[in-house]
């Protein structure tokens, strides 16, 4: 009697101890959270569908071919009014991307000269440099770009009295015009000689690393390259001929005839990006180089290497691997900021399809989740570039 008294006992101290065990609490915990976030899902698919029906919204993306029936300020493509929905996604989609990859490719580099000025042992460089930084990134991005364009560039005179600070260039409040290449006969040998050269300069610096690396004896890498990559394109110049002419800008009737325009906008936009993001790229170059040991500084100097080959040498590339990770974010930070363009009526990605064309339409799903996965994508394509460059600067443990 007892045996069988005991039975169910054990039994359940099997249960217990089993229940008990953190690997099947974890098996039980995660199968419950996704059949929670699959219930949602599911219940936000149909209630979304529901209150389509209802309402009787179409679905789809069959618009993207309906005709468009307005105007883009600027568009690097050709577009007209007749052109379509999917006309003027790409539109604004190409805008976007523009004035990100410009503004990634000047807040890097004033950023950069910014954080090294930080550290200068001039004390003026260093407290301008700190003033910008301290300005900068203390002020929200979105009344810089109010100052930028409402304050700057709209209070400019109109284009029959533009200012004209170089031959050829005039700024009005209808933005800026700059003289437009027109490419001649040569151009396509022109492009692929600066192309070769480019890559030729590349190799001779790889090459001079290595040396360097295995015998220790300095080439001067650096200015054969420059001289390489400006020698062969001005020599296919002197041969070839001119490969472009410059098509002046005239002012005619009630504007200009002629060169390229850039809209007071895109200047607006470009101008707040680049210098609210570089003020922070500055603090994370200022905090890579402060985070190399000064005891490699003094290691250089005493082998003879002087302050800006010490910096470029030594410095720089050991505090990249501090600097890559944050800077990463920042770039994506200013490439998501863009979208603050709809504030100054700049016809990027956000403001041209996910404003005008999704009041036209009224395809609220398809538009946002489109415009989502647009800037989802863009993110991910660069910090893939950036943890490649990353893993490749990475200093190699032994």
């Amino acid at each position: 009697m007892k045996g069988v008294a005991g039975a169910p006992t054990k039994g359940k101290q099997k249960i217990g101890l089993k229940w008990s065990n953190p690997a099947v609490q974890s098996v039980v915990y995660q199968a419950a959270l996704i059949a929670v976030v699959l219930y949602g899902g599911w219940f936000i698919v149909t209630t979304t569908q529901a209150n389509l029906a209802r309402l009787n919204i179409a679905t789809g993306f069959g618009f993207m071919d309906n005709t468009a029936g307005f105007g883009i300020v600027q568009s690097l493509i050709p577009y007209t009014e007749e052109s379509s929905y999917g006309r003027a996604f790409l539109v604004g989609l190409i805008n976007t991307l523009m004035v990100a990859g410009i503004g990634i490719v000047l807040a890097t580099i004033l950023g950069f000269f910014v954080g090294v000025a930080r550290l200068s042992s001039n004390w003026l460089v260093s407290r301008l440099a700190w003033t910008y930084v301290e300005v900068m990134r203390n002020i929200p991005l979105l009344l810089q770009l109010f100052f930028w364009y409402f304050t700057v560039l709209r209070p400019l005179p109109p284009p029959a009295d533009s200012l004209s600070p170089l031959e050829g260039v005039y700024l009005n409040n209808r933005g800026v015009v700059v003289p437009s290449p027109v490419f001649g006969e040569s151009s396509t040998l022109f492009v692929i000689a600066v192309l070769l050269s480019l890559v030729a300069g590349y190799a001779i610096i790889r090459w001079a690393r290595k040396r360097q690396a295995a015998t220790g004896e300095i080439f001067p890498a650096w200015r054969t390259a420059i001289a390489i990559v400006l020698g062969v394109p001005a020599l296919i110049w002197l041969v070839g001929g001119a490969p472009f002419t410059l098509d002046l800008p005239v002012y005619r009737g009630f504007g200009f005839d002629g060169g390229m325009r850039l809209i007071p906008e895109f200047i607006a936009l470009l101008l707040g990006l680049t210098l609210y993001t570089a003020a922070f790229i500055a603090e994370i170059v200022r905090a890579g180089i402060l985070s190399v040991s000064h005891g490699q500084t003094e290691a250089a100097y005493a082998l003879g290497l002087p302050q800006g080959r010490t910096l470029r040498l030594v410095v720089i590339p050991q505090a990249l691997r501090v600097i890559v990770p944050p800077l990463t974010s920042q770039l994506l930070n200013l490439t998501k900021n863009s979208s603050l363009a709809v504030a100054i009526a700049y016809p990027d990605l956000v403001a041209v399809f996910a404003g005008t064309v999704l009041n036209q339409t009224g395809q609220a799903i398809e538009v946002i989740a489109l415009t989502m996965a647009v800037y989802l994508t863009i993110s991910l394509v660069t910090s893939f570039l950036m943890n490649l460059y990353n893993a490749r600067v990475a200093i190699q443990e032994r």
